[in-house]
């Protein structure tokens, strides 16, 4: 084993914490010693986030013709994407999908709607806080929100009406960013971050890998979300949706997916890193290994524009694997 591996694990496990400079160094450990980094990543995960799995869910509620030019977002109204597309779905469309979930096993249940962002003024907005005070009196689920940039006013009202926890992803490195999306900025994405920390709520933000960014820019997104203080991480693989600008990018490795997830465990030791979109397609059976690379949570019962495993087997691959949820 390479004992950088062991030196830096070691300094994590006794409350260190590893610099920008020692995760590039390793970032560029390869063959076998990959599996001694996921080994080092699993027992990170044990020590700080024991052997418990969050389990999230999320519904889109209101699809397709999005303002902004996401390059691999199949809702983006500047793609050709073949989509539903639909306005706010009904409201008891959302809480039988939501009491559904909760009857499978998830724990976390999350409104996700295109679009830049919203305000206390959006026309949306009433409904959508009507939705969840329902959804906090008739499940216990804990409530999450991912409905693009916030202003001070809404983040509060979502607090009151029960969300506890604010979905937006910084997608990739600032260095990149201006790669993936032109018509918003990094920084808008970082101020709604801190917005939704302000009014109280915890923050799930992450992002994508396989967009095209190189590995050291896959880092420095890990480093900005350590920055930041973030609860949740949740880290995407791209699925090239046919009809997007990224329809045609090639695939990471498996194993390169796998040595990104260890790195963020290393990075983010005690926080929620979440198995979400492109599991499936780029790991296929192999998706076990990413719960024995460090992470700690996933998403079940599906995506926003494309389909999931079956939650029934993704909780037999955690009961297989002797994590709890």
């Amino acid at each position: 084993m390479n004992p950088l591996i062991f030196d830096l694990g070691e300094k994590i496990l006794q409350g260190g914490k590893i610099t920008f400079e020692e995760a590039l160094k390793l970032e560029k450990i390869n063959g076998s010693d990959v599996y001694f980094l996921l080994a080092y990543a699993n027992q990170i995960r044990e020590k700080f986030t024991g052997d418990r799995v969050e389990v999230c869910s999320i519904i889109n509620a209101k699809s397709g013709g999005c303002s902004e030019d996401c390059a691999f977002c199949a809702q983006s109204a500047f793609h050709h994407a073949d989509i539903l597309t639909y306005d706010l779905l009904d409201e008891e469309v959302i809480l039988n999908k939501a009491k559904a979930m909760e009857a499978t096993g998830a724990h976390h249940f999350d409104l996700v709607i295109q679009g830049y962002g919203i305000s206390h003024n959006d026309p949306h907005f009433k409904k959508i806080i009507q939705i969840y005070e329902r959804l906090r009196n008739e499940t216990n689920l804990k409530l999450c929100a991912c409905l693009g940039t916030l202003t001070r006013e809404a983040a509060k009202a979502l607090k009151n009406a029960g969300v506890t926890r604010y979905n937006h992803n910084l997608e990739t490195s600032k260095s990149f960013f201006p790669k993936v999306v032109t018509t918003h900025s990094y920084e808008d994405r970082v101020a709604t971050v801190k917005i939704a920390k302000e009014a109280g709520m915890e923050v799930c933000c992450g992002g994508i890998i396989g967009l095209g960014e190189s590995p050291q820019q896959r880092l420095e997104l890990a480093f900005a979300l350590r920055d930041l203080q973030v609860d949740s991480v949740p880290i995407n693989i791209l699925y090239p949706h046919p009809g997007t600008k990224l329809a045609g990018q090639e695939r990471l490795a498996p194993l390169e997916i796998l040595k990104t997830f260890a790195l963020f465990r290393f990075v983010l030791p005690g926080k929620i890193i979440r198995f979400a979109g492109g599991r499936e397609l780029n790991l296929g059976d192999l998706q076990p290994l990413g719960f024995l690379a460090g992470l700690n949570a996933l998403i079940v019962g599906g995506y926003l524009t494309i389909p999931g495993d079956e939650t029934a087997k993704d909780l037999a691959m955690l009961n297989a694997l002797g994590l709890k949820y």
